[in-house]
């Protein structure tokens, strides 16, 4: 690898920006940028850098790869960012991209023909039904099959546990396939989450499954589940904050070592 390090004009005096440029491998000819603080502490992302400088330097126009100030960027980042929230107070919807593999099937079934005159004997016969349900490809849910999150370490976090109250139905209905399921459900559906209510889906789920629900047999909510789950968001909300406590302590020790070590030097 071949390593090019310069000073960043665009940072505070003594700052040190790093190009590495790899020579061999599939990946010849790519290179990575980092930057080092005057203490020697090495960055590796914009985000990185920006909560090490905190206030100090304002970081919204400064592009990462070419340790340069682009004030352009910013003023097209600011367009868009208005015409979003223009079309958001609109009404429109925000572009969360959380469309779900769901195979987009053409219509083969024969359309209602509406027929309106202004005769008083005339009647107009409309299937409002299937003018607003689109066909969906059955068991489209074991696509999410295998699929897992991961953190930045490409390491795989583990799954959530299902309550015992939550027994899937259908082909080869895995506890992941519905948890995925599930939560589709309650992302995109304004509906209850109730379950298959039929018990002739368990039966024959190719026939008697009510698409609008996930793969898993009718169950309740007790009040007892409700509490539980209530302690662990006031847990999870308490770790946060020790954590963000933590972390900022931690900032505050790191700049005030950085201060002293200045003016030793």
């Amino acid at each position: 690898m071949e390593r090019k390090r310069t000073d960043c004009p665009a940072l505070p005096p003594g700052w040190k920006k790093e190009e590495v440029i790899r020579k061999s491998g599939l990946s010849a000819g790519k290179s990575d940028v980092y930057y080092y603080s005057p203490t020697g502490k090495k960055f590796r992302s914009k985000p990185q850098l920006a909560r090490y400088l905190g206030n100090a330097v304002d970081l919204a126009c400064f592009d990462f790869r070419t340790g340069k100030m682009m004030p352009g960027k910013l003023q097209k980042n600011k367009q868009r960012f208005r015409h979003d929230a223009q079309n958001l107070a609109k009404g429109g919807k925000p572009d969360l991209n959380t469309a779900l593999p769901i195979r987009q099937t053409a219509s083969i079934f024969k359309q209602p023909v509406t027929k309106v005159t202004s005769h008083p004997g005339n009647k107009v016969k409309t299937d409002l039904q299937r003018a607003v349900e689109q066909p969906r490809q059955l068991f489209w849910e074991k696509r999410l099959t295998g699929l897992r999150s991961s953190d930045i370490t490409e390491q795989v976090l583990r799954s959530m546990d299902l309550p015992k109250g939550l027994q899937g139905i259908g082909p080869d209905s895995g506890d992941d396939v519905l948890l995925s399921a599930i939560a589709s459900a309650l992302h995109m559906s304004s509906a209850p989450i109730t379950g298959q209510t039929s018990a002739a889906a368990e039966k024959n789920p190719a026939i008697w499954l009510n698409t609008t629900q996930p793969l898993c047999k009718t169950f309740t909510v007790t009040d007892e589940q409700i509490r539980d789950q209530e302690l662990k968001v006031y847990q999870a909300r308490r770790s946060l904050e020790e954590a963000l406590t933590a972390d900022g302590l931690a900032r505050a020790a790191e700049n005030s070592r950085e201060l002293l070590h200045g003016k030793t030097a």
